[in-house]
């Protein structure tokens, strides 16, 4: 089990944020104009990071082509 954390707009990334996520908020903080007041949000899902804005903005890894299993919806 992974926790996730809050940062603030604008600051440095805490140690918990992988550093392959990182350019991408970099990119989001410079394509927000005034990100004052806002904080990001670090979840995982199904061992995934995602980072969110307070204002809706995600942040995620794309998924690797040709890893993980594909779930045809067959189990039932």
């Amino acid at each position: 089990m992974q926790l996730g954390t809050r940062w603030a707009f604008g600051d440095e990334p805490p140690r918990s944020v992988p550093m392959e996520l990182r350019p991408g908020i970099a990119a989001a903080e410079s394509g927000t104009p005034d990100g004052a007041g806002r904080h990001w949000t670090l979840t995982w899902l199904e061992g995934r990071p995602i980072a969110e804005l307070d204002d809706g903005t995600v942040v995620t890894l794309e998924h690797p082509s040709g890893g993980g299993a594909v779930d045809d919806g067959d189990d039932w």
